[in-house]
């Protein structure tokens, strides 16, 4: 117990002593609290601007290019007379769509046949042409079934039967867990588990490389700490800083931002346990693989961006390939983001996420044993050498035989 308090405490002082730890571990935690979320503030996309060409002129035309502008998602900034020089601001990026109102478009819906519109949106940003495209689709099926009620109503027909036959089956969309449908709250939640895992592995990985362990006289009988002491102290003392930075991610900031929460508090820092511990082996692994605070550092940036696409959310778990899905589970943010958003956002209990807890557990105790099994082949190395030295006569050369 001693050597592992003297682990413990030598690693936290080396967590506030070396600079590029204290940098990544304390300083960028704070900075990417403070200066991440700021992109998604808005939380929804408004007011993607886009031009109207209308070569009908009609009332009913122009009401159409009314309630479209009228919508939170689209704002109408241009008019103009004709495709060709739409297409010109598309490529200026002034507009970002272009809706086309044909010729006789309103004579066609008095007259009760068909009369389509066609809508150009940029769909190289795929939120623009999702806010354009749904936002124009909307208006066109109000304004659409509205015609058609005034026309039915004009031939006779009952005011109620012609309301339900021009829009028979209405739809009614309550967004569950995203009252707002925005941007942020589907991205932040899994984003600063990503940021949790990176920032740890970073500065686990530097300790793991830098100088400064712990000298075998900070223990009281002077013999240096077992490998498990020595494993164990350091993942203690990993998951007292987190102690402080997982609750401001995962409590704090969502509280600050106003992103809706429906989980107790309990169950996630009962769930957080294992995603430190995982990660934290996972960084001493990386640590003991490449040696050198460098290579560190160059390996675990690299590899970020992967882990942002393995962890299910930029891309869905259901169609990355199996193969893909399996070598992501090794990486404890695959399972953490999952159970963590059931946990907080979903209001899930944690018998629930009970899949995803048991991985991390199971990935803490894999990552341990590759690190105890390299801590006891090092001892022994380091014994060995150290037997070989003393084996060594003290002036190479020299018989130690005594002269004659």
């Amino acid at each position: 117990m001693s050597g592992l308090l003297a682990v413990f405490r030598g690693e936290i002082r080396r967590i506030f002593t070396l600079r590029p730890v204290f940098s990544v571990l304390i300083i960028g935690s704070a900075f990417y609290a403070v200066f991440y979320p700021q992109p998604y503030l808005n939380e929804a996309l408004r007011n993607v601007p886009i031009a109207i060409v209308d070569a009908d002129g009609t009332s009913v035309s122009r009401e159409l290019a009314r309630r479209i502008d009228a919508t939170p998602d689209i704002a109408v900034t241009m008019v103009l007379p004709d495709l060709v020089s739409a297409e010109r601001e598309v490529y200026a990026r002034k507009i970002f769509g272009i809706l086309v109102i044909p010729k006789n478009f309103e004579r066609d819906l008095l007259h009760g046949r068909a009369s389509p519109i066609a809508l150009y949106a940029d769909a190289s940003y795929f939120l623009v042409y999702q806010r354009v495209s749904g936002g124009v689709a909307a208006v066109a099926r109000s304004l659409g079934a509205e015609v058609e009620t005034t026309r039915l109503i004009g031939i006779g027909v009952d005011p109620a039967l012609a309301s339900a036959a021009s829009d028979p089956m209405q739809l009614t969309a309550l967004p569950l867990f995203n009252p707002q449908g925005g941007y942020a709250t589907y991205v932040l939640p899994g984003a600063f588990v990503l940021l949790l895992q990176q920032i740890l592995l970073m500065g686990v990985g530097l300790l793991g490389t830098l100088p400064g362990l712990v000298p075998a006289g900070n223990v009281p009988d002077g013999r240096p700490p077992g490998p498990f002491a020595t494993l164990a102290g350091k993942m203690l003392a990993y998951l007292l800083l987190e102690a402080v930075i997982l609750p401001l991610y995962l409590l704090a900031l969502p509280y600050f931002y106003g992103l809706p929460r429906l989980g107790g508090v309990v169950p996630i820092l009962i769930f957080a346990v294992p995603f430190v511990l995982s990660v934290s082996g996972l960084g001493l692994v990386v640590a003991a693989i490449f040696g050198n605070p460098l290579s560190v550092q160059l390996v675990l940036a690299s590899i970020g961006l992967p882990f942002f696409f393995l962890a299910g959310f930029a891309w869905p778990t259901e169609v990355i390939p199996d193969a893909v899905h399996v070598v992501s589970l090794m990486v404890p943010s695959t399972s953490a983001i999952n159970g963590f958003t059931r946990l907080a956002q979903l209001g899930a209990p944690l018998a629930d996420v009970r899949g995803e807890f048991l991985m991390l557990w199971g990935l803490t105790l894999f990552y341990g044993g590759i690190l105890w099994i390299l801590e006891v082949r090092k001892r022994k190395t380091h014994e060995r050498e150290d037997l070989g030295a003393g084996s060594r006569p003290p002036f190479p050369g020299v018989s130690p035989q005594s002269d004659r």
